[in-house]
Protein backbone atom coordinates (compact mmCIF):
# COMPACT_ATOMS: atom_id res chain seq x y z
CA UNK A 1 0.00 0.00 0.00
CA UNK A 2 1.48 3.34 -1.06
CA UNK A 3 1.67 6.40 1.14
CA UNK A 4 -1.10 8.17 -0.80
CA UNK A 5 -3.41 5.16 -0.36
CA UNK A 6 -2.73 5.11 3.38
CA UNK A 7 -3.54 8.81 3.68
CA UNK A 8 -6.71 8.43 1.62
CA UNK A 9 -7.88 5.50 3.74
CA UNK A 10 -7.36 7.60 6.87
CA UNK A 11 -9.14 10.65 5.43
CA UNK A 12 -12.17 8.90 3.95
CA UNK A 13 -15.48 9.24 5.70
CA UNK A 14 -17.33 6.31 7.27
CA UNK A 15 -19.50 4.57 4.67
CA UNK A 16 -17.81 6.37 1.77
CA UNK A 17 -17.16 4.44 -1.42
CA UNK A 18 -13.46 3.73 -1.89
CA UNK A 19 -13.79 4.44 -5.62
CA UNK A 20 -14.29 8.09 -6.55
CA UNK A 21 -17.39 8.86 -8.60
CA UNK A 22 -16.13 12.08 -10.16
CA UNK A 23 -13.07 13.21 -12.07
CA UNK A 24 -11.75 15.60 -9.43
CA UNK A 25 -8.07 15.05 -8.56
CA UNK A 26 -7.40 13.76 -5.07
CA UNK A 27 -5.14 16.70 -4.19
CA UNK A 28 -7.90 19.17 -5.01
CA UNK A 29 -10.36 17.38 -2.72
CA UNK A 30 -7.86 17.50 0.14
CA UNK A 31 -7.02 21.12 -0.63
CA UNK A 32 -10.68 22.10 -0.40
CA UNK A 33 -11.28 20.14 2.77
CA UNK A 34 -8.01 21.28 4.39
CA UNK A 35 -8.45 24.95 3.52
CA UNK A 36 -12.07 24.79 4.64
CA UNK A 37 -11.11 23.29 7.99
CA UNK A 38 -8.13 25.52 8.75
CA UNK A 39 -9.76 28.59 7.22
CA UNK A 40 -12.93 28.17 9.26
CA UNK A 41 -10.97 27.94 12.51
CA UNK A 42 -9.00 31.06 11.59
CA UNK A 43 -12.25 32.81 10.59
CA UNK A 44 -13.79 32.02 13.98
CA UNK A 45 -10.74 33.41 15.81
CA UNK A 46 -10.59 36.56 13.67
CA UNK A 47 -14.36 36.98 13.99
CA UNK A 48 -13.91 37.05 17.76
CA UNK A 49 -11.22 39.68 17.27
CA UNK A 50 -13.68 41.72 15.18
CA UNK A 51 -16.23 41.46 17.99
CA UNK A 52 -13.80 43.20 20.33
CA UNK A 53 -14.23 46.35 18.25
CA UNK A 54 -17.46 47.00 20.18
CA UNK A 55 -15.18 48.47 22.84
CA UNK A 56 -14.53 51.32 20.42
CA UNK A 57 -18.23 51.67 19.58
CA UNK A 58 -18.21 50.01 16.17
CA UNK A 59 -21.48 48.09 15.92
CA UNK A 60 -20.90 47.24 12.26
CA UNK A 61 -17.68 45.42 13.11
CA UNK A 62 -19.45 43.57 15.94
CA UNK A 63 -22.09 42.29 13.51
CA UNK A 64 -19.37 41.49 10.98
CA UNK A 65 -17.44 39.49 13.57
CA UNK A 66 -20.52 37.56 14.62
CA UNK A 67 -21.35 36.82 10.97
CA UNK A 68 -17.79 35.65 10.35
CA UNK A 69 -17.86 33.38 13.41
CA UNK A 70 -21.16 31.80 12.33
CA UNK A 71 -19.88 31.35 8.76
CA UNK A 72 -16.68 29.77 10.10
CA UNK A 73 -18.69 27.43 12.32
CA UNK A 74 -20.91 26.36 9.40
CA UNK A 75 -17.88 25.66 7.21
CA UNK A 76 -16.21 23.74 10.04
CA UNK A 77 -19.29 21.58 10.58
CA UNK A 78 -19.47 20.77 6.87
CA UNK A 79 -15.76 20.23 6.18
CA UNK A 80 -14.65 18.69 9.48
CA UNK A 81 -17.60 17.19 11.35
CA UNK A 82 -15.13 15.49 13.71
CA UNK A 83 -14.43 18.93 15.24
CA UNK A 84 -18.07 19.29 16.29
CA UNK A 85 -18.96 15.86 17.67
CA UNK A 86 -20.85 17.44 20.57
CA UNK A 87 -23.71 18.44 18.23
CA UNK A 88 -26.01 15.61 17.15
CA UNK A 89 -27.00 16.69 13.63
CA UNK A 90 -23.51 17.67 12.37
CA UNK A 91 -22.79 14.35 10.68
CA UNK A 92 -26.20 14.37 8.99
CA UNK A 93 -25.64 17.91 7.72
CA UNK A 94 -22.16 17.04 6.48
CA UNK A 95 -23.44 13.94 4.68
CA UNK A 96 -26.27 15.91 3.07
CA UNK A 97 -23.88 18.59 1.81
CA UNK A 98 -21.46 15.91 0.60
CA UNK A 99 -24.18 14.50 -1.68
CA UNK A 100 -24.83 17.89 -3.30
CA UNK A 101 -22.94 19.05 -6.40
CA UNK A 102 -19.72 20.99 -5.84
CA UNK A 103 -21.11 24.20 -7.28
CA UNK A 104 -23.72 24.37 -4.49
CA UNK A 105 -21.00 24.32 -1.87
CA UNK A 106 -18.93 26.84 -3.84
CA UNK A 107 -21.83 29.28 -4.13
CA UNK A 108 -22.73 28.88 -0.46
CA UNK A 109 -19.20 29.52 0.79
CA UNK A 110 -18.64 32.51 -1.48
CA UNK A 111 -21.98 34.09 -0.51
CA UNK A 112 -21.34 33.47 3.21
CA UNK A 113 -17.96 35.20 3.05
CA UNK A 114 -19.05 38.47 1.43
CA UNK A 115 -21.25 40.19 4.12
CA UNK A 116 -18.54 40.19 6.77
CA UNK A 117 -16.16 42.10 4.52
CA UNK A 118 -18.87 44.52 3.40
CA UNK A 119 -19.88 45.35 6.97
CA UNK A 120 -16.41 45.96 8.38
CA UNK A 121 -13.57 46.23 5.90
CA UNK A 122 -10.39 45.39 7.76
CA UNK A 123 -7.57 42.88 7.76
CA UNK A 124 -9.25 40.48 10.18
CA UNK A 125 -12.52 40.31 8.26
CA UNK A 126 -10.74 40.32 4.90
CA UNK A 127 -8.38 37.49 5.83
CA UNK A 128 -10.89 35.36 7.76
CA UNK A 129 -13.66 35.63 5.20
CA UNK A 130 -11.10 35.46 2.40
CA UNK A 131 -10.15 31.94 3.49
CA UNK A 132 -13.80 30.89 3.38
CA UNK A 133 -14.14 32.54 -0.03
CA UNK A 134 -11.00 30.74 -1.25
CA UNK A 135 -12.53 27.45 -0.15
CA UNK A 136 -15.57 28.31 -2.26
CA UNK A 137 -13.31 29.07 -5.20
CA UNK A 138 -11.62 25.68 -4.88
CA UNK A 139 -14.99 23.94 -4.85
CA UNK A 140 -16.02 26.03 -7.85
CA UNK A 141 -12.96 24.79 -9.71
CA UNK A 142 -13.83 21.25 -8.66
CA UNK A 143 -17.29 21.68 -10.16
CA UNK A 144 -15.74 22.48 -13.54
CA UNK A 145 -14.05 19.09 -13.65
CA UNK A 146 -10.90 18.01 -15.42
CA UNK A 147 -9.56 19.52 -18.58
CA UNK A 148 -9.95 17.60 -21.80
CA UNK A 149 -6.95 15.66 -23.07
CA UNK A 150 -4.49 17.62 -25.22
CA UNK A 151 -5.42 15.74 -28.40
CA UNK A 152 -9.12 16.50 -27.92
CA UNK A 153 -8.47 20.20 -27.24
CA UNK A 154 -6.30 20.48 -30.38
CA UNK A 155 -8.91 18.84 -32.57
CA UNK A 156 -11.61 21.13 -31.17
CA UNK A 157 -9.44 24.18 -31.88
CA UNK A 158 -8.75 23.19 -35.49
CA UNK A 159 -12.34 22.25 -36.32
CA UNK A 160 -13.88 25.69 -36.13
CA UNK A 161 -17.24 25.53 -37.83
CA UNK A 162 -18.33 28.43 -39.99
CA UNK A 163 -22.04 29.17 -39.56
CA UNK A 164 -22.66 29.66 -43.26
CA UNK A 165 -20.68 29.79 -46.45
CA UNK A 166 -21.94 33.25 -47.30
CA UNK A 167 -20.70 36.38 -45.59
CA UNK A 168 -24.28 37.51 -44.88
CA UNK A 169 -25.23 34.81 -42.42
CA UNK A 170 -28.08 35.83 -40.12
CA UNK A 171 -29.00 34.62 -36.70
CA UNK A 172 -32.68 34.64 -37.51
CA UNK A 173 -33.79 33.30 -40.88
CA UNK A 174 -36.83 35.56 -41.26
CA UNK A 175 -35.10 38.82 -40.30
CA UNK A 176 -35.88 41.79 -42.48
CA UNK A 177 -33.05 43.88 -43.88
CA UNK A 178 -32.45 47.23 -42.26
CA UNK A 179 -33.25 50.34 -44.26
CA UNK A 180 -31.87 53.80 -43.82
CA UNK A 181 -34.14 56.81 -44.05
CA UNK A 182 -33.43 60.47 -44.21
CA UNK A 183 -33.42 62.55 -41.09
CA UNK A 184 -36.90 63.95 -40.31
CA UNK A 185 -37.48 67.60 -41.05
CA UNK A 186 -37.62 69.83 -38.01
CA UNK A 187 -39.77 72.40 -39.85
CA UNK A 188 -42.89 70.32 -39.87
Amino acid sequence: MSFAEKISSIMQRPGQDPVAKDDVPWWMKYAGRGLGTVGSIIAIILGGWNCLSILMGSVDCLISGMWQMVAGFIVATIEAPCCCLFIDYVQNLSDWVEKRPYWNRAAGYCIMAIPSVLLCFGMSSLFGSGLIFATGVIYGLMSLGRKAPLREMRSAATNIEVPSSSMQATLVENAQPMSFTNRPDSNV
